[in-house]
């Protein structure tokens, strides 16, 4: 049977862009001769679309999308469809609404498979909206028996976890369905389709690999993952979708972070693209990606970033005007008394390396004009942080100014160790829509930055030469209230990622005790500010954003 594998880009609560790309997808994929033509999680209406699931319209109009893509499915040429989208369950008990797989055919509803496990841990919240399925049974696509699964049904493999996150695998039970009538069955090639939408960190599409070749190769089967591909909000989902032959190889693979159409023609799939993206590139494919999704799908197509000459913010014009085009990316730089030559010079550099528009308004009047006003309040105080943090909010104001003049999106330049320490300024370099590089530590950032200049130089040499500095007061640098990102950063990362003590902290990575507590004390304290971060692009397994809940009136030891 030939299945083509509809990696799409959908986005939320757009049913006719929606639905006009699954039309698209499928007639493409019609004209090259596939008999079923598979589609993401929830594709008819986007994932995550939270508590749009509230709204009776929204579900409507999403059971409406259905039977228009199912009418298309009645002329004789036509391929059958299994699309994802939301339907209202019948039952008076329990949730409103399903999670399903709806396998449309002869111009109607086929088959339908609820979800079964609904995961609640991380940036996931679906047992808040969706009743899951009581028990799933296998379909049929003409006489081909088919197990059909959606996302997390595939993620429950006792075999491969070592420990099982639900009581039940969904997978398993239809195996054991197929086992149970094998006369009938096995004379077809055991097959499982699993739509996904399937967030993006670093790493998890190799272990997604590894997990579905397991399964694969426990059931004899060849498994069908076909991943949404896109940006919503601070998601980025990398696609990857692939077929595993029973023996657990990758006989087909679509593009990562791309939209994608793939045939496969099973059981007789042999040929395989190139394997996956490197961990660098796939970080930087996924920035590129969510940074162009959010400004698109919130209706912008420029961005507005302060340029100091720093490595953050260069980083972010570099993953900027790939997403978005030289021509939509406007750089301010904003130099105060305390800001050096080379900086400025650093970063006329960038804008001519990349082309991009790029303006200087010098804040020193503005500050200085600041300070008069507070003087009365001030007199008699040493100049200190209030003075620092006054000179970022200047920018802040300023840049706030030219976005809502010109209409372009502000995108904030901070990295994940700033964030994690506080080491940035609420309503100052804070400001803005989208935290391109917010779950970057800083030794992430520099890596990244080779990467940009791999081929040529981009982000000026001397910007990743110089020691990092906010320039907030003469000679300042980094290391003045922080330990080096070299020491910081792994410390941050069994804090924030591995929720290790202190004491654990001070043994793994071998530092002095009283400094692991005095930065995770700093993490601690700062738990306000995140909460007013704009939404940050997540790469990592735990990201400052919806997967991370913490309070903010908290007495923590550390």
């Amino acid at each position: 049977m030939k299945i083509a594998l509809a990696q799409i880009n959908p986005t939320v609560g757009d049913f006719t862009g929606n639905t006009k790309k699954i039309l698209e997808f499928a007639a493409r994929a019609s004209e090259q001769g596939a008999e079923l033509v598979v589609f993401p999680e929830l594709s008819v209406c986007g994932y995550p679309p939270a508590d749009f699931l509230e709204k009776d319209a929204f579900v409507e109009r999403a059971v409406e999308a259905v039977h228009e893509i199912a009418a298309w499915t009645a002329a004789a040429s036509h391929p059958s469809v299994l699309v994802g989208s939301v339907m209202p369950v019948a039952s008076k008990i329990g949730k409103r609404v399903s999670n399903v797989a709806v396998l449309l055919s002869g111009g109607k509803v086929a088959f339908v498979q609820q979800k079964m496990l609904l995961p609640f841990y991380d940036v996931f919240d679906e047992q808040r909206y969706f009743e899951p399925a009581r028990s799933q049974s296998l379909a049929s696509v003409g006489e081909q028996p088919v197990a059909i699964t959606v996302c997390e049904d595939a993620w429950n493999d006792k075999d491969f976890w070592p420990r099982q996150l639900y009581p039940v695998d969904p997978v398993d039970a239809l195996m054991q369905q197929w086992k149970a009538d094998a006369a009938a069955l096995d004379e077809h090639p055991r097959l499982i389709l699993n739509i996904s939408a399937s967030p993006f960190c670093q790493g998890k599409p190799a272990v997604r690999e590894r997990m579905l070749a397991a399964i694969a190769q426990r059931h004899r089967a060849f498994v069908v993952l076909v991943n949404q591909v896109g940006g919503d909000d601070g998601l980025v989902f990398d696609g990857s979708s692939l077929v595993i032959d029973p023996a657990g190889k990758v006989v087909s693979r679509a593009a990562c972070f791309a939209e994608d159409l793939v045939i496969v023609d099973i059981p007789n799939a042999t040929e395989v693209a190139p394997g996956p993206c490197d961990e660098i590139a796939e970080v930087w494919k996924a920035l590129v990606l969510g940074t162009r999704d959010y400004v698109h799908k919130c209706g912008f197509s420029k961005a507005l970033i302060a340029v100091s000459g720093g490595i953050d913010s260069a980083l972010v014009a570099a993953i900027a005007v790939e997403a978005l085009g030289a021509e939509n990316v406007i750089g301010i730089g904003m130099p105060s008394e305390y800001s050096s030559l080379g900086s400025i010079e650093d970063a006329r550099k960038l804008a001519r390396n990349l082309g991009i528009r790029f303006e200087l308004l010098p804040i020193h009047d503005v500050f200085e004009q600041g300070q008069k006003v507070l003087a009365p309040l001030f007199a008699g105080t040493p100049f200190g942080l209030a003075e620092e943090n006054l000179q970022s909010r200047i920018r802040g104001t300023l840049l706030m100014a030219i976005s809502n003049k010109f209409g372009a999106l502000v995108l904030t330049t901070g990295n994940k160790s700033e964030m994690a320490v506080g080491y940035c300024t609420l309503y100052g370099d804070m400001v803005g829509a989208l935290a391109v590089i917010g779950d970057l530590y800083k030794t992430r950032v520099y890596q990244l930055a080779h990467y940009v200049n791999r081929s040529a130089e981009v982000i000026p040499q001397n910007t990743i030469d110089k020691p990092p500095s906010a320039e907030l007061r003469p000679d300042q640098r980094d290391t003045d209230s922080l330990p080096p990102y070299e020491v910081l950063d792994p410390i941050l990362m069994d804090y924030v990622e591995r929720f290790l003590s202190a004491e654990q902290i001070a043994r793994e990575q071998k530092v002095d005790l009283a400094l692991v507590r005095s930065v995770l004390k700093l993490v601690e304290q700062s738990e306000y500010k995140r909460q007013q971060a704009a939404p940050v692009l997540k790469v990592t397994q735990k990201s400052f954003g919806t997967g991370r809940r913490f309070p903010i009136a908290v007495k923590v030891q550390v």
